[in-house]
């Protein structure tokens, strides 16, 4: 692979391509959550909120990063979330370029910062967003995990 080869495109609409990747990908993120469905793409690629990001090498999508834009009363906030590579071609530039696509699109929608989060246990991920001038925050992450939802 060739850096050169690698294209970052927005998905703006699904496709059993972008479902398919995606259903190959996250599994390499996230052991614990299901890929989205064709109809959850088409929310995603819809939505003014929501980034999908994929990165194509060859063709061959091999790359994906989400990017949420929202407006809150002290600006604009962005937030990169799932960001994944396939393990095939990771270490070859492929996050970076995907990153740096999203840093500029946040920028372009008027964010001043771009947050994202990463398990300590990913450490080339780490040193990748440090590299790319990522910057450690004093804070603490709160999660509260909602019920299931029962459907009949």
């Amino acid at each position: 692979m060739d850096e050169g080869s690698v294209v970052i495109e927005e998905v703006t609409a699904a496709s059993g391509e972008v479902t398919d990747a995606l259903g190959r990908l996250m599994p390499q993120l996230s052991s614990s959550s299901a890929p989205p469905t064709t109809a959850e793409i088409a929310e995603m690629a819809a939505s003014p909120a929501t980034v999908l990001l994929i990165a194509r090498d060859n063709g061959r999508i091999v790359g994906s990063l989400t990017l949420a834009l929202f407006r809150i009363p002290t600006g604009i906030r962005a937030w990169i979330e799932d960001v994944v590579v396939d393990s095939q071609v990771r270490g070859k530039g492929v996050g970076g370029m995907l990153v740096r696509a999203a840093v500029a699109r946040a920028e372009e929608m008027g964010a001043r910062t771009v947050d994202l989060t990463s398990r300590p246990s990913r450490t080339e991920a780490n040193r990748l967003y440090v590299n790319l001038g990522f910057e450690p925050r004093e804070t603490n992450v709160y999660r509260f995990k909602s019920a299931p939802v029962v459907t009949e």
